[in-house]
């Protein structure tokens, strides 16, 4: 077969080396050799001799996924193989996580993860009271994280002389030793005349980073079973 879609830039190489790579920007390739862990439903395509089995999150992690509509529907992806990720054609990153790091994300923003990360799903302090999207996971240990984000994400350094301010429904995670808090950015006579439409904001303080997605609104779309 000849043509454009057989050049080498659409063409998969063998792995070099086992784990996680992004094999192009809508996508990511895992070279499993042992477990892995992946959201439920974003494998692609596979080979080699893999199990893909539904992980359960127990009772405590379906019961706050049931009360904040948080939660990482995960599967375990077992054997030696290569396996390859996507959600929706959205942009996919990598994050590497070393021990002491800790890394808070969107759960809509996970795609897959090492086995050797732990992650728990954690109430944003100061913003327990508002609706879903401020309850996010943590994750912690050694290993990689493959995320997903709607267009090319900005990454905005948070300093004690400047904290910043984010959409709440865009914000896609932050590093750890940030604080949290809500910010309203007008006055309750401003949102009764209508306001700007940004009336409350996520305010980020200390030190670190904070990933933000270039879209305020999350579509809702019907649940794939």
């Amino acid at each position: 077969m000849k043509g454009d879609l057989f050049s080498s830039e659409h063409m998969v190489q063998p792995a070099t080396a086992p784990g996680m790579t992004v094999e192009n920007a809508k996508c990511i390739r895992y070279a499993v050799n042992g477990e892995m862990l992946a959201r439920q439903g974003a494998m692609i395509a596979y080979r080699g001799n893999l199990q893909f089995e539904r992980k359960g999150q127990g009772v405590g992690g379906m019961l706050k996924r049931a009360v904040t509509g948080e939660g990482l529907p995960l599967m375990a992806v077992r054997g030696q193989g290569e396996a390859w990720f996507a959600q929706e054609a959205q942009n996919c990153f990598v994050v590497d996580v070393d021990p002491g790091d800790e890394f808070t994300v969107n759960g809509r923003n996970v795609l897959c993860f090492d086995a050797s990360l732990s992650y728990r799903i954690a109430t944003v302090k100061g913003a327990g009271i508002s609706g879903g999207g401020l309850f996010n996971s943590v994750f912690t240990g050694q290993g990689r994280l493959g995320l997903v984000c709607e267009g090319n994400p900005l990454v905005i350094p948070v300093s004690a002389q400047f904290p910043v301010y984010v959409d709440t429904d865009a914000v896609v995670g932050w590093t750890a030793g940030l604080q949290t808090s809500l910010h309203r950015s007008q006055s309750i006579g401003s949102m009764l005349r209508g306001g700007s439409g940004e009336a409350v904001q996520l305010m980020l303080q200390g030190q670190g980073y904070v990933v933000v997605r270039p879209s305020e609104t999350t579509p809702h779309k019907p649940q794939q079973h």
